[in-house]
């Protein structure tokens, strides 16, 4: 059953960023224009990100397993469609439709996680999640690149989408057999309203943090964020009135009373913001300012992924005695490594070498380890096993608008410095040294908002 559902999680992972190494290529054979081109990687992650909330409560009320299916098959039809797409509008749509896919196949992850294991095992499992959420991040690229390069078949970029097919059929399959169904047994009828508020509202928000920079952030885009949080405000109190009637609303309005849920939901939305500003400034700092090729520049992804392993292991064993602190540790840990990273990229400007970068960069990635799974665990182990897809939907949730915010503040805050995308060198350098204070500054915030998780647990006295 584990297997079956991190399979899941890897193919969703992977195709949200295994496309853009085989953008150029992309390009050259189907005539996309630059526009086309951006929507080809948006179009996924604007349907994953709108649809994870309705995704989750589908669950609840239908059935974890069922839904988890039902998810993969859209998925998998959809990674076909994109392989005999035969031109941009074509490959957009697929690609949109593999996002709602996964949309509704990963809130089952976690709330199957959550219903399956308890304690100790529920830790491995949470810890087992974030590690492959971790390479999945990293390994999509360089498998898009390599994949490419390969020209299987003579397929070029649609072997990317191809691979897809037989991971998803084997994932349906085995998860006939191995997945344990799982709902809310007092769900009643699905929330329609709700769904269209929760979507309209985030998609009025995250199109607009997509394309509101390349059109250089026209009234429009204010307008339509304004209108957007406004359908937010509008669900609140369609959420409020259902719950009154006695009916199933879209999202639980009481899990937000849950001091651990509220919190680790808070901290998740920072967490994402800081991996979308500084992921993308540190891949511009590696090959616009310190001038190193693609193939160099992924081994410092190499070495944060290992090091980020290693700190989830690390967690599995300590979440269960330390609670809080095992999270906390890793955030003050991830602070302490961006300021020597900040000293040294101060220092030694456009000369700092990868061999200097690496115990910066294998210690923060211990300190993000330290903090992923535990986090999921603290957020959402106390929550009731009828909510779970609610609380799972509302967690990934709060990643990816995260990361959506995190890739807005990148341009108000790296290319406050930085003024051109196509700058090199000292000004690429001086921009990402000017913005490490605010991820460290995150990452305190991170830390304190943990204060809300559940605290360590007392040893027990001896007599």
């Amino acid at each position: 059953m584990l297997a079956v559902v991190l399979v899941g999680e890897l193919m969703a992972v992977l195709d949200a960023s295994l496309v853009d190494t085989a953008l150029p290529t992309i390009q050259a054979d189907t005539g996309a224009t630059a526009t086309g081109l951006q929507w080809t990687h948006a179009a996924y992650a604007l349907a994953l990100g709108i649809g994870l909330i309705t995704g989750g409560r589908l669950g609840d009320l239908y059935g974890r397993k069922r839904t988890f299916l039902l998810g993969t098959d859209a998925f998998t039809t959809a990674s076909l469609l994109c392989t005999l797409a035969t031109g941009p509008a074509s490959l957009i749509a697929a690609r949109a439709v593999q996002g709602a896919g996964a949309a509704v196949m990963i809130p089952q992850i976690l709330a199957t996680l959550h219903v399956t294991f308890s304690g100790s095992a529920r830790a491995k499992a949470f810890g087992l999640y974030g590690t492959v959420t971790s390479i999945g991040s990293v390994a999509g690229p360089v498998l898009g690149g390599i994949l490419t390069q390969a020209d299987l078949f003579g397929l070029s970029w649609r072997s990317i989408f191809l691979i897809n097919v037989p991971l998803g059929i084997a994932t349906v399959l085995l998860g006939h057999r191995y997945l344990a169904e799982s709902r809310n047994r007092h769900a009643l009828r699905p929330d329609l309203l709700g769904m269209v508020l929760s979507a309209l509202g985030l998609l009025l928000i995250a199109y607009p943090l997509s394309a509101g920079g390349a059109h250089h952030w026209p009234w429009w885009t204010f307008t339509a964020i304004a209108t957007g949080v406004a359908a937010l405000v509008g669900l609140v109190f369609q959420q409020r009135a259902k719950t009154r009637r006695g009916g199933s609303p879209l999202m639980v309005l009481s899990l937000f009373s849950n001091r651990p849920f509220s919190g680790g939901l808070t901290a998740q939305l920072v967490l994402g913001l800081l991996s979308g500003l500084f992921f993308m400034c540190w891949t511009l700092f590696m090959q616009q300012g310190l001038g190193l090729r693609p193939s160099r520049a992924a081994i410092g992804f190499l070495l944060l992924t290992l090091a980020e392993i290693a700190g989830a292991w690390l967690a599995m064993a300590a979440v269960a005695r330390h609670q809080r602190r095992a999270p906390q540790a890793g955030a003050l840990l991830a602070a302490l490594a961006l300021a020597a990273f900040h000293l040294l990229a101060a220092t030694y400007g456009t000369g700092l070498s990868t061999t200097a970068m690496a115990l910066p960069v294998l210690t923060l990635g211990l300190g993000l380890g330290l903090i992923g799974a535990p986090l999921t665990d603290l957020t959402i182990s106390r929550v009731g096993d009828v909510h779970a897809g609610s609380a799972s939907g509302l967690f990934n949730t709060a990643t990816h608008l995260g990361i959506a915010l995190g890739v807005v503040l990148t341009g108000m805050v790296f290319f406050t410095h930085d003024q051109t995308a196509t700058a090199r060198g000292s000004e690429v350098v001086d921009a990402f040294t000017a913005t490490l204070p605010y991820v460290i500054g995150g990452l305190l915030i991170t830390w304190a908002l943990m204060f809300f998780l559940p605290r360590a647990t007392p040893r027990p006295s001896r007599l």
